[in-house]
């Protein structure tokens, strides 16, 4: 009790000290830095965004708080409006991330995604490296459509299940590699099936927002558009995790042999697939499809054309209308296993488990970027990168990818992406060039965390197993990182350029 209690107190005094902080460094800013008349508004902005930068990474309130911030002082100050400040908390993005987390709510309460990982892991075999890589297909698979973090919580104890098995027939000593290496594989497979898709983690949602907002006359990117790039870089590094921990790091001895019958065993206590799990699967398939073709698809040798053309104002629908009309659709399909208690797929209930936080979070950097432009002070951050000019861009990508790699082991990959992008954007048309070309990896590199347990949610629930250490994690962590800036930079560069 008293360990608790004297965390408890260490925990109090490091937020004191992270909202003194932030006030200290907003006072000096605003006392110390000067600009012209001319922009008094972008320094007020300016002096806010490092308020809610500090208190945002030391999370000495909680973030969603600190997100609130904008509605309290943009309008105190001058600057924008309640009404314009509070429409950048509810928009399309908004709704996009709603109507996604409520097929994935659907999916766990009916069990789908078990079931898609079970039968992914039984299709690799049952070596120890091609069982890790079933676990890391599974995990990547599943984190492209549902959060990673629950991904992580329902692909673990499956995971554990295993390792109980062979610590009891082989012992702990001679399993030690393949437990450390399934750990790992799992925690990393979960953070990198999101840079697939548009919805598979925060940052890429809230890249499409301030990209909106940044450039709202140029040419938005699309779900499909995101999937060319994101599909086959999520591949490739999902093949390099899994390379370093089973090939490099912790190669398992090879007289572990794995039972198939205990997957085949979770498998059979599913039972056949209920008619819910069939309705939740139908939806997911045809959410997915209407995301990927809602407007015209290039694949480069040929393209296909977009179903919204079939309505004469395909403008005005969006992936955020397809989410919600299909999030909807799980609350009107009456189920059949009357003996849980539910009328359909979906009840209230799915309302009260939506993240709300995470809403918040968006809205706030939402806020702050419209801010940002608004107040002239993304062309002002933008003139003072004018000697980057003549700065190869590919060394740009690169550093832009090692830097917010580093920033997110210590911070919401979220609060990094909502921090880091509106400037981003800023040096993009300082320079001239295309601001895909920054902000994209800016926002891939934002799930890239491989180093500690706080990096990420997955890394912490794996560390919960009580499988590895935190040096287990770091030695390879740092080699993913700087392969992954690599990789990154150089798919990026001659992807988009």
């Amino acid at each position: 009790m008293g360990v608790t209690n004297e965390f408890k107190l260490k925990t109090k005094h490091i937020k004191l000290t992270g909202f003194l902080l932030a006030c200290l460094f907003f006072i000096l800013f605003m006392v110390l830095v000067n600009f012209d008349k001319s922009h008094q508004a972008a320094k007020l902005v300016a002096g806010v965004a490092i308020l809610m930068s500090v208190l945002w990474i030391t999370e000495a309130i909680p973030l969603a708080v600190t997100s609130l911030i904008p509605l309290v002082l943009f309008p105190f100050l001058g600057l924008l409006s309640a009404e314009e400040v509070s429409r950048a908390y509810i928009n399309s993005t908004i709704f996009l991330f709603m109507g996604g987390f409520l097929i994935a709510i659907a999916m766990e309460k009916w069990g789908l995604h078990k079931r898609i990982a079970l039968n992914l892991i039984s299709a690799f075999g049952k070596s120890p490296a091609k069982i890790i890589m079933g676990f890391m297909v599974a995990s990547g698979f599943i984190s492209m459509w549902i959060s990673n973090t629950a991904t992580a919580v329902m692909i673990l104890p499956i995971g554990l299940a295993i390792l109980y098995k062979l610590e009891n027939e082989f012992g702990q000593e001679k399993s030690q590699k393949f437990s450390i290496a399934l750990m790992l594989g799992i925690a990393y497979a979960c953070s990198i099936g999101g840079i697939a898709t548009l919805i598979g983690t925060p940052p890429n949602l809230v890249f499409q927002r301030i990209y909106a907002i940044t450039f709202p006359h140029q040419q938005q990117i699309m779900f499909g558009d995101w999937m060319k790039f994101g599909v086959p870089l999520s591949l490739a590094m999902l093949i390099l995790a899994w390379f370093l921990i089973t090939q490099v790091f912790y190669k398992s001895d090879k007289s572990l042999v794995i039972d198939a019958g205990l997957i085949k065993s979770e498998k059979k206590s599913l039972g056949k697939m209920s008619f819910e799990e069939k309705a939740v699967a139908v939806v997911f398939i045809l959410t997915s499809l209407l995301w990927i073709f809602r407007v015209e698809l290039n694949l480069g040798f040929a393209k296909i054309p977009g179903w919204s053309q079939l309505f004469s104002k395909s403008n005005m629908i969006d992936d955020g209308t397809v989410a919600i009309t299909m999030g909807v659709i799980l609350f009107l399909i009456p189920v059949k296993n009357y003996q849980s208690g539910e009328n359909f797929i979906l009840s209230e209930t799915a309302i009260r488990k939506i993240p709300w936080e995470i809403i918040l979070l968006f809205g706030g950097g939402f806020a702050l970027a419209d801010g940002f432009v608004k107040s002239g002070l993304s062309e002002l951050i933008g003139n003072q990168f004018a000697g980057l000019k003549h700065f190869p861009v590919v060394m740009l990508i690169a550093a832009v990818c090692l830097v917010i790699v580093l920033l997110t082991e210590l911070t919401s990959n979220t609060a990094t992406a909502q921090i880091v992008l509106p400037i981003l954007a800023s040096l993009s048309i300082e320079l001239n060039i295309n601001p895909f070309l920054l902000m994209i990896p800016a926002t891939i590199a934002a799930s890239m965390a491989f180093m500690l347990p706080v990096a990420t949610p997955p890394n912490a629930i794996v560390f919960g197993s009580q499988r590895l250490k935190v040096f287990d994690m770091l030695k390879v962590g740092i080699v993913l990182d700087l392969i992954g800036v690599v990789i990154m930079t150089v798919f990026i560069y001659f992807y988009l350029s």
